[in-house]
């Protein structure tokens, strides 16, 4: 079982910078891959990054690459997103997720834990 609660997400202008962040509960934290995902309104929800069990292999949605940067930290069993030069489309809930294997890619359903989600608003 892992607990995942997200914090970070607020109102910022376009430009802007915003590190998110999961605090995650339960022993298995250490051996999951974990991702962050967003739904913006009206809209599904769609993969932004994800990283495997020992912090490598970061691999990120095209729309962010070079802006955003995914990170782990198992010793505090953490997660993080740090977002940068952020636009109004990145507006959306940002939910941190943890998979069930080491290694996972940009599909939801390789995901078996979600947080809440943090709303990240991003003003023009």
């Amino acid at each position: 079982q892992v607990q995942l609660v997200e914090s970070g997400g607020g109102l910022v202008q376009a430009g802007g910078s915003l590190r998110l962040s999961c605090a995650a509960s339960g022993r298995t934290f250490s051996s999951a891959a974990m991702g962050w995902f967003r739904q913006a309104p009206g809209k599904e929800r769609e993969f932004v990054a994800a990283i495997d069990w020992i912090g490598g292999s970061p691999n990120y949605a095209d729309s962010v690459k070079g802006r955003f940067t995914i990170s782990r930290e198992n010793a505090k069993t953490t997660l993080s997103l740090q977002m940068s030069s952020l636009t109004p489309e990145n507006t959306a809930v940002y939910y941190c997720a943890a998979a069930q294997a080491v290694v996972a890619g940009p599909n939801h359903g390789e995901y078996k834990y979600w947080g809440q989600g943090t709303q990240v608003t991003v003003s023009s």
